[in-house]
């Protein structure tokens, strides 16, 4: 399912809170040390990231059944949480990734 502009915006803001209480990892390296370590609950994967990135960080989700959206742009999803552009943003509170799951998974109760 397809979700719209909107409720990218609603899943920006609330990557950028994330970031400013810590509770989000920003770049490839970052959401693949989480994810080795068992901390990390959702992801979020830019449209435009590279091929190497996604290559790097989309079989290390899947390998650890961890749930990811491809999202808006680079350049959205880095200036959500402060940066020029970020590839992937990837959520280590549970709280937070129930609530970015509710809306890009409509129907999804939130918990993994």
């Amino acid at each position: 399912m397809k979700i719209d502009g909107a409720e990218w915006r609603r899943v920006l803001a609330l990557l950028g809170l994330g970031a400013r209480g810590r509770l989000t990892v920003v770049g490839v390296e970052q959401v693949r040390s989480a994810a080795i370590h068992g901390k990390l609950e959702y992801a979020v994967v830019a449209l435009d990231a590279s091929r190497h990135s996604l290559k790097k960080i989309v079989p290390m989700l899947s390998a650890k059944h961890i749930g990811f959206a491809e999202g808006p742009s680079a350049t959205a999803l880095g200036r959500a949480v402060g940066k020029d552009s970020a590839a992937v943003v990837g959520i280590v509170d549970p709280q937070l990734a129930n609530g970015v799951r509710k809306i890009v998974e409509p129907g999804s109760s939130g918990a993994r």
